[in-house]
């Protein structure tokens, strides 16, 4: 069986660049004349292209009377505990790259991506043309190999991030909680101790067991658990770092510090250490970008401790950040690494990375899950780290990125209530604030920020310590005008000083 694998992260950057048509500011308006720029391969369908060029078109104030119909099915039939359908009441007829379609006839940009699930947009023709494939063989194997299988872990492994790559073992699981709870399940057993350090504004998910390592009250008291094993510390959220600094971009060092205090001093309370976890970016805390030494400097405490460093990758792998880990923002190499949501392109898969020596203490059957390791999923996976290389997509995550973080902090610059504007690649969050003055967080000002870009035909969310960061996750695929016109709706709906 022949399988075309990845070497290197320069290799992510081969064949096909892709050439920036028009830039986010053009002489004809705020955002340039909206020409159609050169699609992505994959993305030349007469559909793409017409709603590339249509949306955002609302037809009928959403949500319409179909909407409306399905929603109230969905009330009626199903738990009250859902989510999404409450931030975005509408119900959804079809999807295309960075559009989605309403059964009202109403196309809008999607800077959601399935909260980053979909890296390479909705229906990306090539991981279909792979999923359908497979779909004619077998769509279920349990762990039995097939060439899928060795073909996506040949893969996998080509593209792991220095410090696992060549070293590591892959273990499946089925959902971005599902690694991080093995993740922690690995460090314990291989350290023999319990107490795993994490930060505040965290999500690991919120299965009973990762429920402890999220930072946020109410997902423990949904579960019903009481938190156990783990110390917090505060992530170096530079707007809002709760301890003092000499001056802004010195709070990975405190924490750092603090943290080194911890470990050495026996009568500090942190007992039994099995193991670090971290996300390179905070993502539901707040895309938060932190300063470039705190990373290297974690790297290091676990060394010196001698336990191991496990990196949350769910929402920062699969070339979010411009770069295809997180991690490899800072050089930073990980011990365990967990992965999801675009690793299987919506379809459920996750895994866990670790280094080849911790296996000796893993027996069989120390995870299991009848669903680990789909086929359907494990295709598509392959067929998306072949396109990303193909096409150069970390080159223009982060161009793109960059210029989008340009035009975001212009708009805060003259809003009333974005107070800062962070991130990295498409990853990029919109702090918002009852006054710049104040930094009072205003939740109730973001939720209704979303609200009024969700009836103009954009999507996007929130997330954060108080839920008022907007998020700009869109797919790292968006056709330019596309990402242009949205920043014209995002710019209308944000109400400018002196309003």
């Amino acid at each position: 069986m022949a399988v075309s694998v990845i070497s290197h992260e320069s290799d992510m950057q081969t064949a096909c660049p892709i050439s920036l048509s028009t830039g986010l500011r053009g002489s004809a308006s705020r955002y340039g004349t909206l020409i159609r720029a050169k699609a992505l391969p994959g993305f030349r369908s007469e559909l793409s292209q017409k709603h590339s060029m249509m949306a955002p078109r609302i037809v009928v104030k959403p949500p319409g009377p179909r909407s409306r119909e399905l929603l109230s099915k969905q009330e009626e039939l199903e738990t009250r505990a859902v989510v999404y359908s409450k931030a975005f009441p509408f119900a959804i007829d079809s999807a295309e790259n960075a559009t989605i379609k309403d059964v009202d006839g109403n196309l809008y940009i999607d800077w959601v991506a399935g909260i980053s699930v979909l890296n390479l947009g909705h229906r990306n023709p090539e991981v279909t043309r792979a999923v359908v494939t497979q779909l004619e063989k077998i769509w279920h194997a349990l762990e039995i190999p097939t060439e899928t299988r060795i073909g996506f872990l040949e893969r996998i492994h080509s593209v792991l991030p220095t410090g696992l790559r060549g070293r590591a073992k892959i273990m499946t699981t089925v959902t971005g909680a599902d690694a991080c709870e093995t993740a922690v399940s690995i460090a314990r057993r291989i350290t023999g101790r319990s107490t795993i350090v994490a930060f505040e504004g965290s999500y690991h998910g919120v299965h009973q067991g990762a429920v402890s390592l999220t930072s946020s009250r109410h997902y423990i008291d949904y579960a019903g658990v009481p938190r156990q094993g783990v110390f917090r510390l505060p992530y170096p959220y530079s707007y809002r770092f709760p301890l003092p600094v000499e001056k802004k971009g010195d709070e990975g060092k405190v924490v750092l510090s603090y943290l080194e205090h911890l470990i050495e001093d026996e009568h500090s309370g942190l007992d039994d250490l099995a193991g670090i976890i971290v996300e390179p970016v905070e993502g539901e805390g707040g895309y938060i970008l932190p300063p470039k030494d705190f990373m290297p400097g974690l790297r290091e405490i676990a060394d010196r401790a001698q336990v191991p460093l496990i990196i949350d990758e769910v929402q920062t792998g699969f070339g979010r950040t411009g770069k295809f880990w997180g991690c490899e923002l800072t050089g930073t190499a990980p011990d365990i690494m967990c992965v999801s949501k675009s690793v299987g392109a919506g379809i459920p898969l996750s895994l866990v990375a670790y280094r080849s020596e911790y296996d000796k203490n893993l027996h069989e059957g120390f995870h299991l899950g009848t669903y680990r390791g789909n086929p359907l999923a494990m295709a598509a996976g392959s067929a998306s780290i072949d396109y990303m290389a193909r096409n150069r997509i970390l080159d223009r995550v982060t161009r793109l990125g960059k210029k989008t973080k340009d035009e975001f902090e212009r708009i805060a610059a003259k809003s009333k209530n974005i107070a800062e504007v962070r991130g990295v690649g498409f990853m990029i969050g919109n702090e918002v604030v009852e006054s710049k003055t104040t930094k009072t967080p205003s939740r109730a000002l973001a939720v209704e920020f979303r609200r009024r870009l969700f009836e103009s035909g954009l999507l996007m969310h929130t997330c954060g310590h108080y839920g008022n960061v907007l998020r700009f996750m869109a797919p790292l695929t968006i056709e330019e005008p596309l990402l242009e016109k949205g920043l014209q709706v995002f710019e209308q709906n944000i109400p400018k000083q002196g309003s």
